[in-house]
C-alpha cells in the first residue's frame, strides 16, 4: 500500500510531466478552501489523499527527521511550513 508521501512523490513527478495535471493542482490555490480542493483534485486523479492523512504525514515525517538527527530528543524549533506537505508540493511544481 502506497503511503501519502509515495503518492505525493508520484503525483509531483506526473505534474512535472503533464501540464494539465500541474495546472489542475495549482488551480486549487485559488479555491475558498485550497487544502480540501487539493485533496479532492488528488482523488480525481486517482490518488487517495485526504486532508487528515496529508496533515499527519507531514507531522510524522517531521517528527521522524527530528528523532533521527537529535537522538530522539526535541530541542530545536520547527521552521514555519517545515511539515506542510501541501505547500512543499506546490513550491516544487511551480
Amino acid at each position: 500500500m502506497a503511503t501519502v508521501i509515495d503518492m505525493l512523490d508520484e503525483l509531483q513527478n506526473r505534474a512535472l510531466r503533464e501540464p494539465e495535471v500541474r495546472e489542475k493542482l495549482l488551480a486549487t490555490r485559488k479555491e475558498k478552501d485550497p487544502f480540501s480542493a487539493f485533496c479532492r483534485a488528488c482523488r480525481e486523479l486517482g490518488y487517495e489523499i485526504y486532508e487528515m492523512e496529508l496533515i499527519c504525514a507531514g507531522e510524522e515525517f517531521h517528527a521522524a527527521m527530528k528523532r533521527s538527527t537529535n537522538g530522539g530528543g526535541e530541542n530545536s524549533p520547527m521552521i514555519e511550513g517545515e511539515d506542510d506537505f501541501y505547500e512543499l508540493f506546490m513550491a516544487n511544481i511551480e
